[in-house]
C-alpha cells in the first residue's frame, strides 16, 4: 500500500482537499484530530505533556489548548519539544490505522512535513496552497482569531516556496471547482503510483 502525505500551511485549505479524496474513496487519516485525541486518551502522553507544561495543560473538560497554544506558540524550544512527545505516538497510531485499511493508497494529512523533515516516511508528498491574504481570512473566520494569532502560527510554517521545491505535487487551492479537478486527476496518478507497490 502506498502512503501520501498531504500537508499545507494553516489556512490552505488541507482539510477541504482532504475531503475531496475521502469523496474519492480514498481513507484520509486527519492527524490534527487524532494528535488531540492522544493527548488526551494516551496516558503515555498526557504524563509527558503535564510534565513539560505543567497541570494546567489540562482542565475538567480535557485538554486546555489554549493554555497550550498560548505557551508553545511563542517559544520554539517549548513547541519543539511538545511535538517531539505528541509526533512519535501519533505516528504509530497512523501506521496502526494504515495497516487495517482496504485501499491502493492512503492520505495522511498533516500539518508539519517539510518543517518536521519526515518527507521520507511517504512514498510521495502533497502540498496544498492558496494565497497568503486569503489563508489568513479563512482562519480569522474559522477560529475567531485575531490577524496577529494566525500571522503567530505562520511563523512556525516554512514558506510555500520553499515546500513546493520539496513536495511531489502542488494544488493551489482558490476555486473550489478548479481545486476538485486537481484533486480527481491527482487520485488517477496516485492509482496508477500505487500499483507499483
Amino acid at each position: 500500500m502506498m502512503i501520501v502525505g498531504l500537508t499545507g500551511g494553516i489556512g490552505s485549505g488541507k482539510s477541504t482537499v482532504a475531503k475531496m479524496f475521502m469523496d474519492l474513496g480514498i481513507p484520509v487519516y486527519d492527524s490534527d484530530k487524532e494528535a488531540k485525541e492522544l493527548m488526551v486518551t494516551s496516558e503515555k502522553v498526557r504524563v509527558a505533556i503535564i510534565e513539560l507544561l505543567g497541570n494546567s495543560a489540562y482542565n475538567s473538560e480535557g485538554l486546555d489548548r489554549s493554555y497550550i497554544a498560548d505557551k508553545v506558540f511563542k517559544d520554539s524550544e517549548l513547541l519543539e519539544k511538545l511535538n517531539g512527545i505528541v509526533h512519535p505516538a501519533v505516528r504509530e497510531h497512523f501506521l496502526n490505522w494504515a495497516k487495517k485499511q482496504k485501499s491502493p493508497y492512503v492520505v495522511q494529512e498533516t500539518a508539519l512535513i517539510f518543517e518536521n523533515d519526515a518527507q521520507d516516511k511517504y512514498d510521495c508528498t502533497i502540498l496544498v496552497t492558496a494565497p497568503l491574504n486569503s489563508r489568513i481570512q479563512r482562519v480569522v473566520q474559522r477560529d475567531g482569531t485575531s490577524e496577529k494569532a494566525v500571522k503567530d502560527r505562520m511563523n512556525n510554517q516554512l514558506e510555500d516556496s520553499h515546500k513546493k521545491k520539496l513536495a511531489d505535487f502542488n494544488i493551489e487551492n482558490l476555486d473550489l471547482d478548479k481545486t476538485k479537478e486537481k484533486v480527481k486527476e491527482l487520485h488517477l496518478k496516485l492509482l496508477a503510483l500505487a500499483q507499483k507497490f
